[in-house]
């Protein structure tokens, strides 16, 4: 039985124990939270944590939970996974959480598969009842990305008549997300639709399709009154980062979102809380709604209508925060003005503009429809006429003050009412939920909640059903707290000190409740409410006080009393006493006192005793208490004992004085007599006064006299007088001639100059004490007064003389000298001089200490110091004892100081005083920071001189205050204000006193504050010691880094550890864990900052580790929480008793650690008392904090088998592997020694042609670095859309730059003109139509005159005439497609399609992409390829470039290599621009290039700024060379050109022989003057160029080589100029390996899925996958190639062939050659097909076989990338398209594209009739007569019409 107990009390204990640990309910989950919902039925809640779905029930017990992840996923994979590569294992954030009662299922979104959806059982979540993961994009509902909120509301959906549940959703943007801001997703299957498909299209609900600018965050979705809103923040439009806050409205019944309306929100004064953090909707009560109405801030505000509580934050300071309110009506009511005003009045509210459309970039007016008022109460939720959606404009914006602001971040809020009182439930990140009340002040009254890890508090913050709980969720917890503790105080001044709207005091119950619990809660006065701070109290009583020997009965008088009832029984209590109370008609309450043995006694310093009277009510209620006292009058003598009778009748009580008892007594009226002084009668008491003298000196007896009074009845007594100076020696009182007087004594004191005595005096018979206030000064002359100057100023009252034989002040009676008051005082005595040391200029203040300097100022006659006067400061004379003067300039010299006093007294000093000239030498350090707070050093010779306080130091103008003074001088710099910074050198000056100024010429040098750009990490355990590192530059002047950290009331520092000019190092100092909210600040010298972000978190906790034994192989795992919010496993250590052990890995909840390889010593760290001798303790250390978690050991094994096993196996086994090597090496060693002979000589080539790719690289890049500095500054000439157009579509024409598309100019008479126009809009109108245009277009196809040229010419056309409807375009593109599909696929080689522009489709496709990538290409890919094209003109125009075979020495293509090896210098040309200034521009050249080379080099140098089209052109320069006093023209060709047979040669600047750094000067060419060359010119000249047209430059051509060595050589020497020729292909490669890396960055611009893909492509790959899905006999190898066709083909190449296309620039042949290369790579990458390589291969086609293969993976890869993106929806696609058609369209030629176009109608007119008129679609339309009402206008001729 004992047994049983000892169990049950120790389960007690242990429970106990347990709740006063964690006094709430809680349940933790494995992973962080991220959505927690409730069932309103039935009070479950559900929470969506990562991998997981929890079901609780409403106390938090767990019920059910099931696994959402990990799951295998890519970002970029589309469901299902199984289709997917590269998956791997990923978490599952819940990211939607919704209750789905209707059905009871629970609504569950996760992160992983495109945010898919499924539903729960509500009774059990394990149970799944609806998944799909093939349903396709439409069903993608959450977002994958973790930082992207995504907020839902229930809602219904009417179809037909029907209503079905649906669910809402708002998200952001997400990179692979849909742009769709808001969606209704429906859950059920029905028709078309299938569960969680987003059943509205509503594209103005999105943001701008690609362009992700508006950075939505949802934060709160509700419903109310028949409208949803949504509570988010976003950008404005993109071009500023700032968030604002909006709430956006959409009608529940709108099926197209056509009423959404968006409305910023401004919290606080100038919106400064931007951003949204949380919010809650509720019902505001009777007293908020009161005060928001008074308030006159909100509008009328009524207590059932809603408000929107919500938390913000401020962009600009993250750390504040503040709640705001907003009224739904008034919200409503906004909304509804910016509806009205769109509708009505232009978007203008009181003439405003107070209306925007959001995520649109239409820039026109779009409030331009006026409808009536009428009408708009028909469309309240919009129409499709209607524009939307809306928004607000700023200045339009509902602004609210806020109600609290808080230096932190707030993350939740939840409201509730009580008693019509409003109270706020707000959460913070550091894990706090408090409480406020909400009035027209509010306050915070308590905390609901901390964390005791500080996590974060969540948006999940919640009440239960009864509202009488809250849940509170924080990242991994889910705890519930009551709204309210008011049981838990024990009285009504704890109950109303809470301040709690929930609280009160139920006055006739003794409890602190809510008011809904007080039965009596009604009664007037029955429920005291705890923010009143009011409670029952005991005013008064009467008699307010009793005699501690009486007993009555008191009247107790207790306001707001509530109504005592005939029921109730009330009754006091004194102590242990109890009396019946009984109610007077009055309200007052009767009860008896206590007998006078009852009352206790009183204390010995007091003459009352108090004593509580407490009233209850039935039994043991209290109503209220208050201390009675009861007095007593003998004891008020204690409290005065010199005073007995005044203190008795002057008390409060009313007590008597009985002279002859000598006793104090209670009023009694029966006693009555002289003998008897009444209460307040004080002036009748026996009393001595008035003592003469007042003064007694010490030890000096002097008799004393005083005055007795109302002594009558003391006749003939003896009185005795005393103190306690005197030493418990009393004397007697004589009385004489109405005095009394006693004969003094002799004191004795030296604790100070005087005291005061106060002497009693005594009836000698009784030896009772009288009243007597005799109170005598004594004094001591000799205290303070040390010489004689100082006795003489003593006050003449004291009667102080200065005695010559006792050498000391005494009182005059006392010194026996005859005329001691003429005693003349000794000579002055100096017995200090401060300072020592003076300038020669003077100037300076010395102290001159001693004593005898006189009594007063002008006592002082005369100083000398050295023998030179010194002025007197009389202000800072001090008696008798310091001299301060100001000395005089004198050489530098020395000798004593001398005073003179009145008197002619003098005093010299035995210590000398020095003139001495101070000279500064040298400072250091000599830089320091402009905040200043460097501490500089003054070196010098007698820098020491005068003192500290005299001395001045400047720094240019700027204070150092001198901090240390002596042989050097020590000051800290203030702050530079100055804002030349880096300054110059300043000087340093030296003040000493007033005269002397010393400087130290170019000293100092104030620098740059440093610059601080990260630290890492970014948070500490409060424990501190974590290593910070602080990042940046400028730290080498810093001489004092400090971190400090403030606390609500503490600072802690902590100085640096290690520094250099980029890094400093410090350890977080510790920190009190209470101290609330930190902030860290590093300070650097003077010059301080915050360290943003940085954050304190409160230390980690352990769990005391479970595996006791341990191996050297073991893993440790310790468990515990908050392991890392401020570690990593790199940072934290662990040991193993002394031995450190290795921190494998760190979670937030386990460390993993090695165990030591071997056992170390039991002796732990800690030196812990075990005395098990292999007992380990395990201790933790995280920066300064350390925790035991427990003690392990080693176990015990037997190694004896091991030492035999090893030998034994080992032994023989590493002999065979030794023989077995050995017969290998043999063996291989010959056929070894041949491959390193090759390997070598393979090597050298390898390293030689490396280290020149190297070189030439090296060389390219530094020679670059301009161009790329033009890149950066936005230098690349790209051309603008129309240009770019006219030459993609219409350069390769036949009539090139001169086609009419690109002219612009159509020769119409004036006089036809406008009837021509209005021809084309019809002809325009007609091509709309979709049946003409096919037709048209087949027609063309089908005429055998209508060649490839055409087509691509009609196709240009087409696509230049309907740029203003793209989205249409697209739509002919797509029919013509699907028709040439069929074709290929059915009747042809699938693999053909596409390959060549044989249709017109195909050549539609190749605009196509070339309208859409325009914008990628500026974006994107055109950087990298005007790079490329620049890098292989640069690296070609490094070497020769023979200007007429069009070959060079360094180039791509083997075609265009220079064979023969060309000698050529570099020369650098100063080149002086005719008329453009005397500056000269150096351009490098090379002394064989023509003379049109050098002017193309020169000009490109020359005007590098300006795009190629805008530059001279070559032959409109002369290129003018001054050797000397006379210029020469130089020309390619002349009469000075050198003849080799019939061969001439061109002209270069070795021709002329042109020098390194000669002056060349360009001019321009007029046209007069070449009219004036031309007819002055020599025919001579001329005829002799012109005969013989046969000119070379560097080589002649080949053909007439060979024929002069067919005619004098041999087929040997034939065969051996090829060989030599080809000897130079290793020129292609080291030209390759140069431009390597730019030909990478190219193709990886182009081919990276990862970056930004053009909306374009997708969708059109997209188009070609579900195409070929269509079709069996389309394999993967078919796609492969139309993709590549399509897009890689047809646009990447041409463009990568003709730069020109898109850039400004000139691209030459031998540039092309080179870049017709890499085209051809970039073509082989694109193949399928292997390329078998061999010797008789290309040299082109070998120069990149090794890349070929990477490349083919990168296309491959680009592919499959594309593939599993997001899919680009027509709409969206169209949108784009829209996009590109409004920005662009009106800078094309339109109308010259129609007439051209019309050209081929009117050509082929016969047959496009005949097509119409078989075609019935084109009959019901007309077509037909409107093509021959086109025909007559445009050409004036009569038809069938």
């Amino acid at each position: 039985m004992e047994s049983w107990l000892s169990l049950l009390l120790s389960i007690a204990a242990f429970s106990l124990s347990l709740s006063q640990e964690d006094p709430h309910r809680s349940f933790s989950s494995e992973t962080l939270i991220n959505n927690v919902v409730q069932d309103n039925q039935t009070g479950r809640i559900y929470v969506g944590a990562v991998n997981s779905i929890y079901q609780l029930s409403p106390e938090l017990v767990r019920e059910a939970r099931t696994e959402t992840g990990p799951k295998e996923d890519a970002p970029t994979c589309t469901p299902p996974a199984s289709a997917c590569q590269d998956t791997k294992s990923m978490d599952n954030h819940n990211k939607l959480l919704l209750v789905h009662p209707s059905n009871g299922s629970l609504i569950v979104c996760g992160s992983r598969y495109r945010g898919i959806c499924s539903l729960l059982n509500l009774t059990n979540v394990d149970q799944q009842l609806y998944y799909s993961d093939s349903k396709g994009e439409r069903t993608y509902v959450a977002s994958i990305e973790d930082n992207v909120n995504v907020v839902g509301v229930m809602s219904t959906y009417t179809r037909d008549g029907q209503n079905f549940p649906v669910f809402l959703v708002g998200k952001g943007y997400g990179s692979l997300d849909s742009t769709k801001l808001i969606s209704t997703r429906i859950l059920q299957d029905l028709r078309e639709w299938v569960v969680f498909e987003s059943i509205i299209e509503a594209s103005t609900v999105q943001t701008t399709p690609f362009v992700p600018k508006y950075l939505h965050d949802f934060r709160h979705a509700f419903k109310e009154d028949g409208f949803v809103y949504f509570l988010f923040s976003r950008t404005l439009d993109g071009t500023d980062g700032k968030n604002f806050t909006f709430v956006s409205r959409l009608c529940e019944s709108d099926p197209h979102y056509y009423s959404h309306t968006e409305l910023q929100l401004n919290c606080g004064k100038d919106n400064r809380y931007n951003k949204v953090r949380a919010a809650y909707v509720a019902a505001p009560g009777k007293e908020l709604a009161r005060s928001m109405s008074e308030s006159g801030l909100y509008g009328n505000v009524v207590s059932w209508r809603k408000v929107l509580f919500m938390v913000a934050s401020s962009d600009d300071n993250p750390g504040e925060s503040a709640l705001c309110m907003y009224p739904l009506d008034t919200i409503n009511e906004k909304l509804g003005n910016i509806i009205s005003a769109c509708y009505i009045d232009s978007g203008k509210i009181s003439g405003d503009p107070a209306v925007d459309i959001p995520y649109s970039s239409k820039t026109d007016e779009f409030c331009t429809s006026k409808i009536a008022k009428d009408t708009l109460e028909r469309y309240k939720c919009g129409a499709d006429f209607l524009p939307s959606p809306l928004a607000s404009k700023p200045k339009y914006a509902l602004k609210a003050q806020s109600e609290l602001t808080k230096p932190e971040l707030l993350t939740a809020v939840s409201v509730a009412v009580e008693n019509e009182h409003t109270i706020a439930f707000i959460g913070n990140s550091r894990g706090e939920v408090f409480k406020v009340h909400l009035t027209s002040e509010p306050y915070e009254y308590s905390k609901a909640f901390t964390d005791p890890m500080r996590e974060r508090v969540n948006k999940n913050l919640f009440f239960d059903l009864s509202h009488s709980h809250l849940y509170i969720t924080t990242e991994k917890k889910i705890t519930k707290v009551p709204v309210q503790e008011c049981l838990k105080q024990p009285n009504c001044q704890s109950c109303v000190g809470l301040r709690d709207p929930y609280c009160g005091w139920c006055v006739l119950e003794g409890r602190c409740t809510r008011r809904s619990e007080c039965r009596r809660a009604e009664e007037k006065n029955g429920w005291l409410w705890s923010p009143r701070q009011q409670c029952l109290k005991i005013v008064s009583f009467f008699p307010p006080n009793l005699s501690c020997k009486k007993t009555q009965t008191v009247k107790i008088n207790i306001p707001s009393l509530p109504v005592i009832g005939h029921s109730d029984r009330l009754h006091c209590k004194v102590k242990e006493f109890q009396s019946p109370g009984r109610m007077s008609d009055s309200g007052q309450v009767s009860c008896e006192l206590p007998q006078p043995s009852m009352i206790p006694q009183t204390l010995d310093d007091q003459d009352f005793v108090a004593v509580a009277i407490t009233v209850f009510v039935n039994d043991s209620v209290e109503l209220a208490t208050r201390d009675f006292k009861f007095y007593n009058c003998a004891a008020t003598v204690k409290k005065a004992e010199n005073t007995p009778c005044m203190a008795c009748v002057s008390s409060l009580w009313g007590c008597q004085w009985n002279i002859r008892d000598h006793t104090c007594s209670d009023m009694d009226d029966s006693i009555s007599g002289a003998h008897i002084i009444k209460h307040r009668q004080g002036a009748k008491c026996p009393k001595f006064e008035n003592p003469d003298p007042v003064l007694i000196p010490v030890g000096h007896k002097r008799r004393i006299h005083f005055e007795g009074f109302n002594l009558d009845l003391y006749q003939g007594r003896s009185f005795t007088i005393g103190t306690e100076l005197m030493k418990n020696v009393e004397e007697d009182v004589s009385y004489a001639d109405t005095f009394y007087s006693f004969n003094g004594f002799n004191f004795s004191f030296d604790k100070s100059p005087e005291t005061n005595v106060l002497f009693y005096v005594k009836d000698k018979d009784t030896g009772k004490k009288m009243d007597s206030t005799l109170n005598v000064t004594l004094y001591n002359c000799a205290v303070g007064r040390q010489d004689c100057s100082l006795c003489k100023n003593a006050d003449p009252k004291y009667r102080c003389v200065w005695c010559p034989r006792q050498k000391a002040c005494v009182f005059e009676e006392l010194c026996s000298s005859v005329d001691s008051h003429n005693v003349e005082c000794p000579h002055p005595e100096i017995t200090d001089i401060i300072p020592k040391f003076g300038p020669p200029e003077g100037g300076i203040s010395i102290t001159i200490r001693g004593s005898n300097l006189g009594i007063h100022p002008d006592d002082i006659v005369s100083i000398s110091v050295v023998g030179e006067p010194c002025v007197h400061q009389k202000n800072k004379y001090s008696v008798s004892t310091s001299v301060v003067c100001e000395i005089g300039p004198l050489r530098p010299i020395w000798g004593p100081v001398e005073v003179e006093v009145k008197g002619g007294k003098r005093g010299k000093s035995s210590m000398v005083f020095t003139y001495q000239d101070p000279i500064p030498e040298s400072v250091k350090p000599s830089q320091g920071l402009k905040a200043g707070g460097t501490l500089i050093t003054i070196f010098g010779t007698n820098l020491k001189t005068g003192s500290a306080s005299d001395v001045q130091v400047q720094i240019g103008g700027v204070d150092c205050f001198v901090e240390g003074f002596g042989r050097e001088i020590t000051c800290r710099t203030g702050e530079y204000r100055a804002d030349k910074v880096p300054s110059d050198l300043l000087p340093v000056s030296l003040k000493y006193g007033k005269n002397t100024v010393k400087t130290i010429p170019n000293a100092f040098q104030f620098m740059e504050n440093p610059i601080i750009q990260s630290h890492h990490p970014q948070s500490s355990f409060v424990c501190g010691g974590r290593n910070i590192v602080v990042t940046g530059s400028g730290f080498d002047l810093i001489q004092n880094a400090l971190l400090k950290v403030q606390g609500e009331n503490a600072m802690a520092l902590e100085r640096y550890r290690e520094k250099n000019d980029s890094m400093i190092q410090f350890s977080s100092p510790a920190v009190n864990a209470s101290g609330g909210h930190f902030t860290t600040f590093i300070q650097l010298d003077n010059w301080v900052r915050e360290l943003k972000p940085f954050e304190y978190h409160p230390n980690p906790t352990f769990n005391n580790i479970s595996k006791k034994v341990i191996t050297e192989a073991s893993i440790i795992i310790v468990t515990g929480r908050g392991f890392s919010r401020a570690m990593t496993a790199h940072e934290a250590q662990a040991f193993v008793g002394e031995v450190r052990c290795t921190v494998n890995t760190l979670q937030d909840d386990k460390l993993f650690l090695d165990a030591p390889s071997t056992p170390p010593r039991s002796r732990s760290r800690r030196q812990r008392r075990d005395t098990r001798p292999e007992l380990l303790e395990l201790l933790i250390k995280f920066g300064n904090g350390e925790w035991v978690v427990g003690s392990v050991q080693y176990e015990h094994k037997n190694d004896l088998a091991l030492y035999i096993i090893i030998p034994a196996v080992i032994v023989p086994m590493l002999i065979i592997i030794a023989i077995s090597v050995y017969c290998y090496r043999r063996k291989s060693q010959q056929a070894e020694r041949e491959y390193e002979k090759v390997k070598h000589q393979l090597e050298n080539l390898e390293e030689s042609v490396r280290d020149r790719c190297k070189k030439e690289f090296t060389d390219l890049m530094i020679e670059m670095e301009d161009h790329t500095n033009d890149l950066s500054e936005g230098r690349i000439p790209f051309l603008d859309y129309k240009t770019y157009t006219d030459r993609v579509f219409f350069l390769p024409s036949k009539d090139g730059a001169n086609d009419v598309m690109i002219t612009g100019k159509l020769d119409i008479p004036e006089s036809r003109r406008a009837t021509v126009t209005q021809a084309l809009n019809q002809f325009s109108n007609l091509l709309n139509s979709k049946t003409f245009l096919i037709n048209f277009i087949r027609t063309l196809e089908r005429s055998n005159d209508f060649n490839a040229r055409a087509k691509v010419y009609f196709a240009s056309l087409l696509t230049v005439a309907l740029h203003g409807k793209l989205e249409y375009y697209t739509d002919i593109m797509r029919t013509l497609l699907l028709e040439l599909m069929e074709e290929y696929v059915n009747s042809k080689n699938p693999k053909l399609m596409l390959r060549r522009s044989e249709t017109v489709v195909e050549r539609m496709l190749c605009n196509w992409m070339s309208i859409c990538l325009y914008q990628f290409l500026k974006d994107s890919a055109g950087e990298p390829l005007y790079k490329l094209f620049r890098a292989i003109k640069h690296q070609i125009e490094k070497g020769p470039v023979d200007a007429r075979v069009k070959k060079a020495k360094y180039t791509l293509n083997d075609t265009g290599l220079l064979g023969d090896d060309v000698e050529y210098s570099v020369l650098t040309l100063q080149v002086l621009v005719h008329g453009e200034g005397p500056d000269v521009t150096p351009v490098k050249v090379l002394n064989c290039d023509t003379i049109s080379q050098v002017k193309e080099k020169i000009i490109e140098q020359v005007y590098r700024n300006l795009p190629y089209s805008q530059r001279p052109k070559v032959e409109s320069v002369t290129l003018e060379w001054r050797p000397g006093s006379t210029g020469q023209i130089l020309s390619d060709l002349d009469l000075t050109s050198q003849k080799e047979g019939r061969w001439r040669r061109i002209n270069t600047l070795a021709h002329y022989n042109v020098r390194d750094n000669a002056i060349l000067v360009l001019s321009r060419v007029l046209h007069t003057q070449q009219n004036y060359d031309q007819n002055h010119e020599n025919h001579e000249e001329r005829n002799a160029l012109l005969e013989d047209d046969k000119v070379f430059h560097l080589v002649r051509p080949a053909e007439e080589l060979d024929e002069i060595k067919s005619k004098r050589g041999s087929i040997k020497d034939k065969s051996m100029t090829k060989a030599i020729t080809e000897i130079y292909l290793t020129r292609l490669l080291s030209v390759k390996g140069t431009l390597q890396q730019f030909v990478d960055d190219f193709f990886r611009s182009v081919l990276c899925s990862g970056a930004v893909v053009p909306p374009a492509v997708k969708y059109f790959f997209d188009f070609l996958d579900e195409q070929a899905l269509k079709h069996n006999n389309v394999d993967e190898e078919t796609i492969h190639i139309w993709k590549t066709n399509s897009l890689p083909l047809r646009f990447w190449v041409n463009i990568l062939k003709n730069p020109h296309f898109i850039f400004d620039v000139n691209v030459t042949e031998v540039v092309d050659a080179a870049l017709s290369v890499i085209a051809q790579t970039f073509m082989d990458a694109c193949t399928k097909s292997e390329h078998k390589l061999s010797r008789d291969s290309p040299s082109n086609k070998l120069l990149y076989a090794k890349e070929i293969s990477t490349y083919k993976k990168m296309v491959d890869d680009y592919y499959k990338g594309i593939r599993q993106m997001v899919p680009v929806s027509d709409q969206d696609m169209n949108t784009h398209l829209a996009e590109v058609s409004r920005a662009h369209t009106d800078k094309l030629n339109t109308q010259v594209a129609l007439h051209q176009l019309y050209q081929y109608a009117s050509k082929y007119y016969d047959g496009i009739i005949a097509s119409l008129d078989e075609d019935p679609a084109a009959q019901s339309k007309q077509l037909t007569h409107r093509l021959q009402h086109i025909a007559a206008t445009m050409e004036n001729k009569v038809t069938d019409l």
